[in-house]
């Protein structure tokens, strides 16, 4: 089986003394990385980036965003994505460990960020033009920050990542509504969700064994997945074991039945029906399309 290739921060500056931590002018990281940037992979830390110019496409889990200038993404660890440019582009990419943020902002996480706080938000915003500059000055602060070697650079850094974030939320909340959290327990108890169906999706598809393990009733547990997600708890598990089939299907060697298995369904006529009804396309009609 071919897996998706996973990449770490060291891979992309060795000369680098951070581990937890990377920036770079987007035509430099580009031209530097074009071997294993362009095919579709993940990364095991956050990755933000901002265009200043160029067209194309990004891809994320098999949703398609235009790139254009104004153009910024957030990713969190385990997305699969790829790049295809229609023209150069320009701009501003960091990256980072949960760690790096997390360890100088102790009462904070990531998810506190709509960009980050769900698989399901949107992970793109399009800046409006006379926006651009200012949050282009953010990153290229961070850039600049990133490669001089002045003390307290990681505080330095952590605190620049912050404004920055704070700025693009505010961009997001304008660009994208974001239907608002209901209570901070919601927010923590959807985080907890996704993760344990990160955990069990392939062997686990019940709401029930889900609001079982979080010591709720299935009817309260979708009461905080519709209010936040408007999603059934079903529909969050129905989604990941889909991406996750389109991922085999399309990047692994396996055949249509051992992806179905690998899944936990021992049926494959049943797999390709969920799927189908989930897609449009029938598993092997999916593969055809991406070939």
């Amino acid at each position: 089986m071919q897996h998706i290739p996973i990449l770490h921060i060291e891979q992309f500056e060795k000369e680098e003394s951070l581990s937890d931590f990377y920036s770079n002018d987007l035509q430099l990281h580009l031209k530097k990385n074009a071997q294993i940037i362009h095919k579709p992979h993940k990364h095991d830390f956050f990755l933000c980036v901002l265009f200043c110019k160029g067209s194309g496409v990004h891809e994320i889990d098999f949703n398609a965003y235009p790139i254009q200038p104004g153009s910024v993404f957030f990713l969190k660890p385990g997305q699969t994505h790829s790049w295809n440019f229609n023209s150069t582009p320009e701009g501003y990419i960091f990256f980072h460990t949960p760690d790096f943020y997390e360890l100088y902002f102790l009462n904070r996480k990531l998810t506190q960020f709509p960009f980050y706080y769900s698989l399901k938000n949107p992970p793109d915003l399009t800046l409006v033009p006379e926006a651009i500059s200012n949050v282009a000055a953010r990153f290229k602060e961070i850039n600049t920050e990133y490669q001089q070697s002045f003390t307290y650079k990681k505080q330095k850094l952590s605190s620049l990542v912050n404004l920055t974030y704070i700025d693009l939320t505010r961009h997001y909340a304008n660009y994208e509504p974001i239907k608002k959290v209901l209570s901070s327990t919601y927010l923590q108890t959807l985080e907890i969700l996704e993760n344990l169906i990160e955990q069990f999706y392939k062997t686990e598809k019940s709401a029930k064994f889900y609001a079982d393990k979080l010591h709720i009733t299935p009817k309260h547990l979708n009461r905080i997945t519709k209010s936040t997600l408007n999603k059934t708890t079903t529909e969050l598990i129905t989604e990941r074991v889909l991406l996750e089939s389109k991922r085999l299907i399309v990047h692994s060697g396996n055949s249509l039945i051992q992806v179905a298995e690998t899944l936990g369904y021992e049926d494959y006529a049943y797999f390709s029906r969920v799927f189908k009804l989930k897609t449009g396309k029938t598993p092997l009609e999916f593969k055809k399309s991406y070939q």
